[in-house]
């Protein structure tokens, strides 16, 4: 089967919610420089973003921890669906803040994801996805519809085609996402030739670089930086990054076009 690239949006908007490891910078119980770092771009949160097309549409990727953290300083009012990367806590456990944006909608939140991931989601917070639920009188509760997806097969959220890209992660599964000319990978080991082709002429591509050495899971940031220039991206975000790095000091080492993330960073295309 070919492979079918979602069609270009006429613009596209990105917004990093959270750019930090799982430990999240700064780690708890570190004395490290950049733990205690003054530069505000060395404070990570855990791995989020929010996706904007020229046509409203509006998409969560993940609900990490400090998520209602993340909208109110982002300024992010509403959302359309949730895309969930996979079923790891620190791209989930935030889910309970989605009710802020429930109990002002008619209909659930759809959340989008693979089959590990939703099965996790109903396992862990059946009160959000088990549609039998009611909360006692007086009382909400998150409401979410799970969506299953498939890697490779785009699906649509009101105007905007999504198009999910499959990478392994050690055990788990993971799939990043391309909306238009931005992709989202986060979690990655490496890249597989399904993956390179799905991001074939994307314009702005993010993707995780955990560490200076090797990882078992993640990509670290040397293999992160040959992906992307293999990709070949006009720009690329490094994103899920560790204590290990002062963003100052890791934004000068890196070749041109290759930058690290940082929480609050707006990427737009026009």
């Amino acid at each position: 089967m070919r492979l079918r690239i979602p069609s270009v949006n006429p613009s596209v908007r990105l917004t990093f919610l959270g750019t930090g490891t799982s430990f999240g910078v700064p780690q708890i119980g570190c004395g490290c420089p950049v733990c205690h770092s003054a530069d505000p771009r060395d404070k990570r949160t855990r791995c989020g973003a929010v996706i904007e097309t020229g046509g409203g549409t509006r998409l969560l990727i993940d609900t990490p921890p400090e998520l209602r953290l993340q909208l109110v300083a982002a300024g992010i009012a509403h959302i359309d669906a949730v895309l969930y990367t996979h079923e790891h806590a620190d791209h989930i456990h935030g889910i309970d803040d989605l009710r802020a944006f429930t109990v002002r909608r008619t209909t659930s939140l759809p959340l989008y994801g693979e089959a590990a991931t939703l099965d996790t989601l109903r396992a862990r917070f059946p009160y959000i996805t088990d549609e039998q639920f009611r909360p006692l009188p007086g009382t909400t509760r998150p409401e979410g519809t799970l969506m299953p997806i498939q890697a490779g097969v785009p699906f649509t959220v009101q105007d905007t085609e999504v198009l999910p890209i499959a990478v392994p992660h050690g055990r788990a599964s993971v799939v990043g996402y391309r909306v238009g000319d931005i992709a989202y990978i986060t979690d990655a080991k490496l890249l597989p030739d399904t993956a390179r082709a799905a991001l074939a002429g994307v314009r702005v591509l993010v993707i995780n670089a955990l560490l200076r050495h090797p990882h078992p899971t993640h990509l670290s940031i040397d293999e992160a930086v040959a992906v992307a220039q293999q990709i070949g991206a006009e720009r690329t975000f490094l994103t899920h990054l560790t204590h290990e790095n002062a963003h100052a000091a890791l934004a000068a080492e890196l070749p041109a076009g290759i930058a690290p993330a940082y929480d609050g960073l707006v990427v737009s295309l026009p």
